[in-house]
């Protein structure tokens, strides 16, 4: 604990410093408990995106394995040859006070192909991949706002238990101190006025 000069001043300087201290430790604490429920929020969001990309492969598996055709194409015959990301597009968002990717959507790059190259049911693969490539950006972008709001809430969570376990304790601490000293001088400077006083009155009588 930094020592501290028992004073008038400093017992004031330090009772502003509480107020101060218990003024912004509520704001910290709602933070905090906003953090924590939009990380939930995003978890929950994040992992219906993830089954729902599963369910989407699932399908997309199904169709290949009862073709038995998805190691037979020649390399330039892939459907991941098909289908590919140009760009992710992102902005910029604010989540109790911090700043987030925001998913925008993705551009695709559709390369032409042969119907009578590929199963019947190509034209809907190729929908279903850009869901997936579109579902593994959102996801991406999620896990990229968890990270930020995560790594704020430790910043946050710091911060609380500096204020409640530190900061506060110790300046109520230092207060009851600058009391306690400033009580006893007080009284002591009683007791010297009233030994003082019997010392003037003993004088004045022999005086008399």
């Amino acid at each position: 604990m930094a020592s501290v000069k028992l004073t008038k001043n400093e017992q004031k300087k330090q009772k502003d410093l509480l107020k101060q201290f218990e003024r912004y430790l509520p704001t910290l604490q709602l933070k905090k408990q906003q953090l924590q429920m939009v990380i939930r929020q995003i978890e929950d969001q994040k992992s219906q995106l993830l089954q729902k990309q599963k369910d989407i492969l699932d399908l997309l598996q199904s169709w290949v394995a009862l073709f038995h055709e998805n190691t037979t194409f020649h390399s330039s015959f892939r459907l991941d040859a098909i289908v590919s990301i140009e760009s992710i597009q992102k902005r910029k968002g604010n989540i109790a006070g911090v700043t987030i990717p925001l998913f925008d959507g993705v551009k695709f790059i559709i390369e032409e192909y042969d119907v009578d190259k590929y199963p019947l049911w190509i034209d809907a693969a190729v929908v279903v991949l850009q869901q997936v490539a579109k579902l593994d950006a959102e996801i991406a972008t999620l896990k990229e706002q968890i990270n930020q709001l995560n790594h704020e809430l430790r910043i946050t969570s710091q911060r609380v238990n500096l204020f409640e376990k530190v900061k506060i304790p110790e300046t109520k601490e230092n207060i009851r101190r600058i009391s306690i000293y400033l009580g006893d001088q007080q009284t002591a400077a009683v007791v010297r006025g009233k030994i003082a006083k019997k010392k003037l009155v003993k004088v004045a009588g022999g005086v008399a």
